[in-house]
């Protein structure tokens, strides 16, 4: 094979692996949209139906921190397809599951793909392409993760309505069944490499720039997903929207949410940790908001687009604080943030669930406000004392 079919054949396996980062997060954000329906026919609360997503997350970080074990001893090749066809699995038992442990079995299974595959992807990406195109191989890898964010909870409402909430999750299994054939063309067999010390994410905590921030992050997530996974029945209950109405309103929260990806960059470059500390805090506010002008349709579709401006392009600037602080350690470090990122995604889900069936909207709402308010203080208290350090170093070299 010549060097120019090989690397277009690893530029084909890339566009694989997007589509299989849209099936996952499509897969892994799906029970958003679908609450209320899902917690009628299999007889359970809102909140326990909301607990599809803390359980995907909880197994997710289990998987992330195992997976580089198991890359070790199983051919790349086969431990991706295994992790695609372990997507087309959940799928078919949630579509088909005749109630509430059945149900939440598939949302473990996802949690395990998302988990195995977030942590091998970027690895894997780099070793498709040649080095001077491995930004752009991980920026369309990514790209099917933005995709499924835009488009996931709004499609999620639609299809919902129009052939019920088992189809609509049946939907993900076609998408997932051509992303692992794609990838069974594709991609090529090679083994990981290991590399010293990259078993061991936990010793970055030891660190206390990458503590602060790793604490920041999850406390933010935390706070995100404890307002974001309940927000169907809160547009249903408290908004009194159609279901057409809430599928426009989360489209255009997803859409905002991609705008709000590439407009984050300029702000980064004029002020990391300030920009890290303002969006929490733009979204406690949203969240307040929300409480008190929730009955409004116009006003909460324009909070709603606000929220999704800012929250869904935070990670950007937590994958770039990422890069300055750990820029020799960058591949254990992003291991040690997604394991984070998931326990708070699941921590996120559990809490503003309990409240939400015990108090109700108001107080998951309230509680998310707390939350992330506390976050904005921690990034805040983060890049204080990154510029100290920095300070220090440039004077000691002076």
């Amino acid at each position: 094979m010549t060097s120019r079919s090989t690397e277009k054949r690893g530029w084909s396996a890339v566009l694989a692996m997007s589509l299989a980062a849209f099936a996952l997060v499509a897969s892994e954000f799906m029970p958003v949209s679908l609450l209320t329906p899902i917690a009628a026919e299999l007889q359970i609360t809102e909140g326990q139906a909301g607990q599809g997503i803390s359980v995907s997350g909880a197994f997710a970080l289990v998987t992330s921190l195992v997976i580089a074990a198991i890359a070790a001893r199983v051919e790349r090749k086969k431990l991706l397809l295994c992790l695609t066809l372990l997507m087309i699995v959940s799928g078919t038992v949630v579509a088909l599951a005749p109630g509430y442990p059945s149900f939440m079995f598939g949302r473990a299974l996802i949690g395990i793909a998302i988990g195995g595959f977030w942590s091998l992807s970027a690895a894997t990406a780099m070793r498709l392409v040649p080095p001077d195109q491995v930004s752009r191989a991980l920026a369309i890898v990514n790209g099917g993760n933005a995709l499924a964010t835009v488009i996931a909870a709004p499609a999620g409402s639609f299809l919902g309505a129009l052939i019920g909430w088992r189809g609509a999750f049946f939907c993900v299994v076609p998408v997932a069944t051509l992303a692992a054939v794609w990838l069974l063309i594709s991609l090529p067999s090679f083994k990981a490499e290991r590399q010293a010390g990259s078993g061991n994410a936990l010793r970055l905590m030891k660190q206390l720039p990458v503590a602060l921030g790793m604490i920041a992050v999850s406390v933010f997530f935390m706070g995100q997903f404890m307002l974001f996974t309940y927000l169907r029945p809160f547009l249903e209950g408290v908004t009194g929207v159609s279901v057409s109405t809430l599928s426009f309103m989360l489209l255009g929260l997803g859409v905002a949410g991609f705008v709000g990806t590439f407009l984050i960059e300029r702000f980064i470059g004029n002020g990391l940790y300030r920009t890290l500390t303002v969006i929490p805090l733009v979204m406690a506010v949203i969240a307040m908001a929300l409480v008190s002008v929730g009955a409004s349709p116009v006003l909460t579709a324009l909070l709603l687009g606000l929220w999704g401006l800012v929250a869904t392009a935070a990670p950007v600037g937590w994958w770039t604080w990422l890069a300055q602080t750990l820029p020799d350690d960058a591949e254990a470090g992003g291991g040690l943030l997604v394991a984070i990122v998931q326990l708070a995604i699941a921590g996120g889900a559990i809490i503003g669930g309990l409240a939400f069936d015990l108090s109700g909207y108001k107080a998951t709402f309230e509680f998310s406000a707390s939350v992330l308010v506390a976050a904005s203080v921690l990034a805040w208290l983060a890049g204080r004392y990154a510029t100290e350090v920095h300070l220090s170093e440039s004077n000691a070299t002076a």
